[in-house]
């Protein structure tokens, strides 16, 4: 902390940051010992933050995040879209296939930037603000293979330091799909890695039986340049 900052408005952003990195929210007790503060600065801060709709709590005490938080998140699609654009614009143009970024919304996956290719004779047509499931297709399920990816890192990291070792943790690859969301469709989508806040995928979708090999990768090498453009 400096003299410009203020303490109050910091521990509030770490409420929220703790209670988005967890599915089952976390008590007052809990989020007193992440935050190293009393239980009285945690009732006041989570009062302030139910105020203005951005946590709840529910019935057995527990804080989440609330719907607030998806109105700023909102706002914040525009600003994403438009770091994203140049390295779609090139992913498009490279493998002439449709380009599209997908953020995580809800249960669902969100479309929330796509370019098409521009010298091909046909291509897939996806729109910006398309949703499916996120355990279909290749941008949701790239998504989820990245939360499993973080989990086991984060296990293993665990495990390793507890027994006085260090080690990396690997980026995940890519994930293909076929015929999941459109018939005689493919799709290859790699997670965004290491962007704070935003969880989502960058992926191409063809007109294809399968994927072509240097796809892949290229789709690898789209995901960090857009993570690059994020951080």
């Amino acid at each position: 902390m400096t003299a410009e900052t203020s303490q109050t408005l910091d521990r509030g952003l770490r409420v929220l940051k703790l209670l988005a990195d967890t599915d089952h929210g976390l008590t007052v007790t809990e989020l007193s010992n992440k935050l190293g503060v009393n239980r009285t600065v945690v009732y006041r801060l989570l009062a302030t933050l139910e105020q203005h709709a951005l946590v709840r709590r529910d019935l057995g005490g527990r804080a989440r995040v609330g719907l607030g938080v998806l109105r700023l998140g909102r706002q914040v699609h525009p600003l994403v879209r438009e770091a994203a654009m140049p390295a779609l614009r090139s992913l498009a143009e490279d493998i002439g296939a449709t380009a599209h970024l997908t953020l995580v919304d809800g249960a669902e996956a969100l479309a929330v930037a796509v370019v098409e290719p521009t010298w091909t004779d046909y291509h897939v047509a996806y729109r910006a603000g398309f949703r499916h499931p996120l355990d279909r297709g290749a941008a949701g399920k790239a998504i989820l293979a990245a939360r499993q990816s973080r989990q086991n890192q984060q296990n293993k990291q665990n495990k390793q330091n507890k027994q006085g070792k260090q080690g990396g943790l690997d980026e995940p690859g890519y994930t293909l799909t076929h015929g999941e969301l459109e018939a005689g469709a493919s799709g290859a989508a790699a997670a965004l890695v290491g962007v704070t806040g935003i969880e989502g995928s960058v992926g191409v979708v063809m007109l294809a039986d399968s994927v072509p090999e240097r796809v892949g990768p290229r789709v690898v090498d789209a995901a960090r340049e857009v993570a690059d453009a994020l951080r």
